[in-house]
């Protein structure tokens, strides 16, 4: 039996966070740039007004 003795077995861990840390930052700044603007309730509003076309 094999006992794998590593000072870096909690690397991964720690890279998963950092990406996770890292992609709600660019989540949360993506969403107030949007909620600054009216160019995506727009583009949402024309796509449901087509989608509600389509279907009539």
């Amino acid at each position: 039996m094999w006992i794998k003795i590593s000072q870096d077995d909690g690397q991964s861990t720690v890279e998963y966070v950092l990406v996770v840390l890292a992609a709600a930052t660019l989540a949360m700044t993506l969403v107030g740039w949007i909620g600054g603007s009216s160019l995506i309730p727009s583009f949402f509003t024309s796509v449901i007004d087509k989608v509600i076309g389509f279907v009539r």
